[in-house]
C-alpha cells in the first residue's frame, strides 16, 4: 500500500514495556572515541526525503493520542545520515561488532542505525525512509535485517516488520502478513492482528487457509469462540480441502469452550478423511474428558490416539486412569494401569496415586493394600505423591501409627534410592 493511502494516525507499534526498556538502554550515553558509526540527527527540513507511511495495522488513535499522532506526521523534520560516533554507548558498539561479518554493507548500515536508535531524536519510520531513499534495498535486504533483529530479540523487530510491509521494495505477500499475525498472537494483540488482516485485504491480497487458521488460533486463545467458529466457516468457503492445522485449530476451539464432544466429532470427521491431528490436539481432548470425569469419552480418545499411531506414555495413561478414578470405577482404573504395564510403559508415581485415590473413593482399603504389595513384589517403589495420598487416607481413618510407619518407610526408601544412584 502506498504512503498516500495510510491513515493519519496510529497507536504505538511497540509494546510499552519493550519501548521503556529500549529508551533506558539508549538514554545512558558514555563518551567514546570517534568512529564510523552512523546515526540519525535532525538537520533542516529536506523536502526531497519521503517519510515512510504510517502502518495500518495498529488500532486508529483517537482523542489526544490521535492529535499527537497527526502532529508527528505533519511538519516533522526529515533526517539524514551523519557520522556521530561518540553517541554510541559501549554496549551498542559491542552489539555492532557482533553483526555477521559477511553481512552486506547496506544491511549493516541499517542495523547500526537501529542498534543506536534514540526514540527522542527520530522515529523508526524516519530511519527506514532514509535507508530506502539512500540504499535502495531489495526484498532480500529487508528479510536479512528482520532475521537479524529476530535473532537478537530486538524490541524494534515487530515495528520494523510492520513498516516494511508498507514499502514497495519489500514486495509483501500473504505469508508476510501471516508471520506478523503469529507475532501478534504471541503477544495477545488481537486488535492489531485484525487490523493487519484488513490492511492485507485492502492491498488486494487474498486470504488463504494458513492465515485464516492463524486467526482461528488467536480467537480461540483469547476466548472469542464465536469469531473463531465464524473464521473456520470462512476457511470452508475457500473451496479447498481443510488440512490438519485448520481442523486441529477448531478442535482446540471446542476444547477451550468446554465442548469436547464437538471436538471429538470433528476428529472423527478427520479420521474419515484420513487426516490425523497433531498429538497435542489428542492430548488436549483426552485431558478435557479426564478433568470433567467423562470416562467413556476419555477411553474413546485414548483408543483414537493409538489408532493415529501415537504411542501412549505414562502421562497419557494417567489421564485415562484419572477419568475412571474420579467416577468411582476403580476396577477399570486398575485395568488401565495393568494395560499400561503390559505395553511396557513404566507407571509413574502419579498413576499409582490415582489408583489409591480410586480405592479411597470407594473405601476399598484392603484392595489398596493388596495393590501396593503387588507393586512392591514387582520392585516398584511408591514415590512422594502416592505415599502422601496413602498417609492422608490412613490418617482420615484414624490409623495414626500406620501413617507414621508409611512416612518412615518412604523416607528410608528415598535415602536408599539416593545412595544407590550416587
Amino acid at each position: 500500500m502506498s504512503a498516500a493511502t495510510a491513515p493519519s494516525s496510529s497507536l504505538s507499534l511497540v509494546s510499552n514495556l519493550h519501548l521503556q526498556e529500549w529508551r533506558r538502554l539508549t538514554s545512558v550515553r558514555r563518551r567514546c572515541s570517534p568512529s564510523s558509526i552512523r546515526v540519525l540527527v535532525p538537520p533542516h527540513r529536506d523536502r526531497g526525503a519521503r517519510p515512510l507511511a504510517s502502518p495500518l495495522f495498529s488500532s486508529p488513535a483517537g482523542g489526544e493520542n490521535g492529535a499527537k499522532a497527526e502532529n508527528l506526521e505533519v511538519g516533522r523534520p526529515s533526517f539524514k545520515w551523519v557520522e556521530v560516533g561518540p553517541r554510541a554507548t559501549e554496549e551498542q558498539r559491542i552489539a555492532i561488532s557482533n553483526l555477521p561479518f559477511k553481512m552486506a554493507k547496506r544491511r549493516k548500515a541499517l542495523m547500526r542505525q537501529i542498534i543506536c536508535f534514540d526514540p527522542q531524536r527520530a522515529t523508526l519510520s524516519d530511519v527506514l525512509a532514509a535507508w530506502v531513499k539512500i540504499m535502495k534495498p531489495s526484498r532480500a535486504d529487508w528479510l536479512a535485517v528482520l532475521k537479524e533483529l529476530r535473532k537478537l530479540n530486538h524490541p524494534a523487530h515487530l515495528e520494523v516488520a510492520e513498516l516494511a510491509l508498507l514499502e514497495e521494495s519489500f514486495e509483501a505477500n500473504v505469508r508476510d502478513y501471516t508471520k506478523l499475525i503469529h507475532w501478534y498472537g504471541k503477544q495477545n494483540q488481537l486488535q492489531d492482528a485484525e487490523n493487519a488482516l484488513l490492511a492485507m485485504k485492502q492491498r488486494g491480497l487474498i486470504c488463504d487457509q494458513v492465515i485464516l487458521t492463524a486467526m482461528v488460533d488467536m480467537y480461540s486463545k483469547a476466548g472469542h469462540f464465536d469469531l473463531a467458529y465464524k473464521t473456520f466457516e470462512e476457511i470452508k468457503l475457500l473451496g479447498l480441502p481443510l488440512d490438519k492445522r485448520s481442523y486441529g485449530s477448531m478442535v482446540m476451539v471446542y476444547i477451550r469452550a468446554g465442548m469436547p464432544e464437538q471436538g471429538e466429532i470433528l476428529l472423527r470427521e478427520m479420521d474419515e478423511l484420513e487426516i490425523f491431528a497433531g498429538s497435542e490436539v489428542y492430548k488436549a481432548l483426552l485431558r478435557a474428558y479426564s478433568m470433567i470425569g467423562n470416562a467413556e469419552g476419555a477411553q474413546r480418545v485414548f483408543d483414537a490416539i493409538q489408532f493415529a499411531g501415537i504411542i501412549p506414555d505414562a502421562r497419557l495413561c494417567s489421564l485415562l486412569i484419572n477419568a475412571y478414578a474420579t467416577t468411582g470405577q476403580s476396577d477399570k482404573a486398575l485395568v488401565a494401569f495393568e494395560n499400561m504395564r503390559k505395553a511396557g510403559v513404566e507407571p509413574s508415581d502419579k498413576c499409582v496415586a490415582l489408583i489409591l485415590h480410586a480405592y479411597e473413593r470407594e473405601n476399598k482399603i484392603n484392595k489398596a493394600l493388596d495393590f501396593l504389595i503387588d507393586l512392591e513384589g514387582d520392585g516398584i517403589i511408591i514415590g512422594k505423591e502416592a505415599s502422601e495420598r496413602l498417609a492422608g487416607w490412613l490418617c482420615r481413618l484414624g490409623v495414626v501409627e500406620e501413617v507414621e510407619l508409611v512416612l518412615r518407610e518412604y523416607g528410608a526408601k528415598e535415602t536408599d534410592h539416593g545412595l544407590s544412584t550416587s
